[in-house]
Order: structure tokens, then sequence, then C-alpha cells
């Protein structure tokens, strides 16, 4: 059997701006286009390829379609100093949750602790991002996300709930940033499309088939399984109130119900900002925060562990590695960024020709 076509390494300055020449060609402002293109490569860098630069072909049809606005009217509506309400009137998650999370890291300076939530975006990316950007700025960032229905329920038939995500990015003073970001599914969408298309069967208990059959069968497989059963799917339903219900515009009972609008595309998100200064000082909290880091990596290691990592830890050592050497792109996304260099009349990156 022949080995797969290898993979190429391209320099993350140069995916950074090819991929906001194509997103601007799209309609995007330029500034919108980085934004968008800034969060792509942050995943492609800590390893998170399924949100990485595979994700510029899908954003570029959204762009296409409609489904995504070119030109956002975003209004931040607040009637408390602490908390806000974005409505994103369908910009790209990226440009939507960077707003709110500078919003929030704003407004948590002012008042300690602030919450941003966000209406009317569509596929927010990698969610660690935008927590992250609150913790480069000594804050704690939390986030949640809610989307469109497609995730078993513990005890439903079929789609029920979103595979929605959580992530919480924690300052150190030495350490890299905690960062735990999270999705409420054992498997992620992505991952059974690699499975199908490598032909390598699903872990027991990680996807299911269109009526909620449990599957290893990559073929079959069509939707994953929460994480943990009834806790996994109880966390999305938990974040869908969080989010969606929050802002006024909730998602899984417009799904659920006989209004053919409910199925269109969106996803909602709350952003959380917190000050440690408000709680003491930022100092202590840092240098305690880098003391319980070490204290658990020099714990015992268990019998075949490589180490021990916390959240966070080994993506950032990935981030370094391919900020030096480069950003892996498969060949099916190399073949679809070359496909759209030509459509948008672009010069693709010279790793990539």
């Amino acid at each position: 059997m022949p080995n797969p076509p290898a993979k190429v390494l391209v320099p993350a300055e140069d995916l950074r701006t090819f991929s906001a020449t194509l997103l601007e060609r799209a309609g995007l402002s330029a500034e919108h286009a980085r934004t968008t293109a800034d969060v792509f490569v942050w995943a492609a860098l800590r390893g998170v390829d399924s949100h990485g630069i595979a994700r510029v072909p899908a954003y570029l049809e959204l762009l296409a379609k409609g489904v995504a606005n070119t030109e956002p009217d975003m209004k931040v509506e607040s009637t408390t100093p602490a908390a806000a309400v974005l409505d994103a009137d369908r910009a790209p998650g990226p440009v939507a949750l960077s707003a709110a999370a500078d919003e929030a890291a704003r407004r948590a300076r002012e008042t300690g602790i602030a919450s941003v939530g966000v209406r009317r975006t569509v596929h927010t990316g990698a969610i660690g991002y935008y927590v992250s950007k609150i913790a480069e700025q000594g804050l704690i960032g939390i986030g949640f996300v809610a989307g469109m229905p497609n995730m078993g329920y513990t005890g439903v038939k079929g789609a029920a709930v979103a595979t929605s995500p959580l992530a919480i990015a924690v300052p150190a003073r030495d350490h890299a940033a905690l960062l735990l970001d999270m999705a409420t599914a054992t498997v992620a969408l992505g991952k059974i499309r690699q499975a199908r298309a490598s032909g390598t069967p699903l872990p027991e208990g990680a996807a299911a088939t269109e009526d909620g059959t449990p599957t290893t069968d990559p073929e079959q497989a069509v939707m994953p399984l929460p994480l943990g059963g009834a806790k996994g799917s109880g966390m999305s339903l938990a974040f869908e109130l969080l989010t969606s219900v929050l802002v006024g515009a909730p998602i899984f009972t417009s799904f659920h119900s006989d209004d053919p609008a409910g199925r269109k595309h969106r996803q909602n998100a709350l952003l959380i900002a917190v000050d440690p200064a408000a709680f003491g000082s930022t100092d202590a909290f840092t240098a305690d925060v880098d003391t319980t880091l070490s204290t658990l990596k020099g714990l015992p290691v268990a019998e075949g562990a490589d180490g021990v990592y916390y959240p966070g830890e080994r993506s950032a050592t990935v981030a370094a590695e391919r900020g030096q050497q480069g950003v892996p792109v498969a060949p099916k996304v190399r073949r679809e960024l070359a496909e759209n260099a030509v459509k948008f009349g672009i010069a693709l990156p010279e790793a990539l020709t």
C-alpha cells in the first residue's frame, strides 16, 4: 500500500498573509480578514488542525453564500458596566468574538469581572484563542459557545444538542498560561471525517449513526456522542442557556420546531473576563498559579506516561516548534487553497507551490 502524500511545512506568517488576502478578496475588510486569519493560524500553530488553515475554504464558502456577513453592523448593547451584549449581525465568529474579548477585558479592568454575550454570529473557530487574548492581558478568560444541534443527548434518538465548547485561560508568571479548551463531545466532527478518509475505526462510544445508534464504523457515523454521556449532554444544554437563551436568541428550541428558519446556521457565545487584582494581588496570584502548576508537574509520573502536563502546555510547545519549523499543511487542504488562489487571482505561498 503506497504511503499517503506528505504534508508540507509553511511559515506561519506566509499562511497568515495568504489567508487574510483570500478572505479580503472574498469580501471582508482588511481588518476583519486579518483578524479571522489570525484565529486560523493560532489554531494551526497549536496543533488544532481541525480549526486551523483547513477552515479557510469553509469560511470562503460561508461568505460566498451570504451565511456570514462581509459587512456586519456590529453593535454593543449594555445597561450595566459589567455586562454587555454584542449583536454580531452574522459577522464571522473570529471577528465577533475578538471584539467581544476586547470589550470584556476592557470592562473587567474597571469592574473586576465582566461578561459579554455574543448574539447572531457564525462559526466561532477555536474558542481558546479568545480566552487566550484575555489572559495575555493578565486577566482570566472564560468562554462558552452554543451552536446548531449536531450531537446526541442521553436518551434522545438522533441529534439533539450541539458540540458546544468551553475554554478557560489562566495567566501565569513563568509558565505558559493554563488553557483548557474542550468540546462537550467525545470526538470532534472533524475527527470523524478524518477517520472516514483514512478508513480508521472510531473509538467505542465516540460516534453514532443518524438515529443515534453507537458505531465505530466511520462510514456509518454521522454525529459525535457526548463526552461522559449525560455529563457532556447536560453541559451542552447548560451552555445553550448561558449563551443563546441569555442573549435572547435561542437556537435549540427553534431548531427543534417546525420553523424552517430554525435550521439556519448561527452561533452564540459568552465571554467572561476576571481581573485577579479585584481579589487581591495580581503578582501573588500569578506566582501561586506557577506554584500550583509546578507542584502538578512534580508529582510522580505514572507507568507508561511520558510526563505530567497541565492543559495548554503541550499545545504551547507545539506552537513554539511550528513557529520555528513551519505549519504542516495536508495535501487535501493544499489542493483546496491552490484552487482558491486561482479563483481569486492571488499567488500561493512558495512552500505550497
